[in-house]
């Protein structure tokens, strides 16, 4: 694992937006289309914004999403929505790369179409889990991470791709990826700002291994290559 702390939200964007590129050169360099996840929120449009001004090729690059909310793509609560406004357009990204969710459709419908159509660019046999480039991540002050919330029976699938799941909390539907595709990325990215994320960050990287109570630690302790980029104040109870 590797943790950098950074001054202020956007300096930790920017950190992880050069990491995202770094990581995306390296799988380009293989004579492979790269695959890259990303998940929504009020950071992640920091993120967004730094990657769309950045001048890379996006051609070869597909663009895949963490989970989605059930809304229309026009809906400003849709996580492919804030993505298109501050990544897609300004950078020209391709649409024909483009994998979003169909959060307009019935959520167990969406969460099979998804897995589909993950299941197609990968060239997947039934069973099999892809092997994302990237997975960026986010984490709430609950601990969750991607639609997978505290006390949420997905946090032990390992064997399916992506599912819908019923957040009690907001008494929302969702389609998230699942831990087993999450874990199998090359390597997985949190971006975790503000002081409300301070505690849970504590719980998730250093208290006894409980993912029904603190789920961002099924991946923290479960991929092969985590790497956070935080700002001071949610890493203000984590040693230095």
């Amino acid at each position: 694992m590797h943790f950098y702390r950074y001054a202020d939200p956007q300096t930790a964007a920017d950190a992880c937006a050069r990491h995202i590129l770094l990581r995306l050169e390296e799988a380009a360099s293989g004579q492979r289309d790269p695959s890259l996840a990303v998940s929504g929120g009020s950071t992640p449009k920091l993120l967004f914004q730094a990657l769309a001004k950045s001048g890379f090729d996006w051609r070869h690059v597909h663009l895949f999403w963490v989970d989605e909310r059930m809304v229309p793509p026009t809906d400003g609560e849709s996580n492919y929505h804030l993505a298109e406004e501050a990544f897609l357009k300004p950078a020209h990204f391709p649409q024909r790369n483009v994998h979003r969710i169909h959060g307009e459709l019935r959520p167990d419908l969406a969460a099979k179409n998804y897995s589909h159509d993950i299941q197609q660019f990968f060239e997947l046999k039934d069973g099999d889990l892809p092997h994302f480039d990237i997975v960026h991540l986010g984490m709430g002050s609950d601990a969750h991470t991607a639609s997978l919330f505290p006390g949420e029976p997905l946090i032990d699938d390992r064997s399916r791709i992506a599912a819908s799941v019923y957040v009690e909390k907001l008494a929302k539907w969702r389609v998230t990826l699942l831990p087993g595709t999450i874990v199998a990325a090359k390597h997985v990215l949190f971006l975790v700002c503000g002081a409300d994320k301070a505690e849970p960050l504590k719980h998730v990287l250093e208290s006894p291994y409980e993912p029904a109570r603190y789920p961002a630690q099924v991946v923290s302790h479960h991929s092969r290559h985590v790497t956070w980029f935080v700002d001071h104040p949610s890493a203000a109870l984590i040693e230095a």
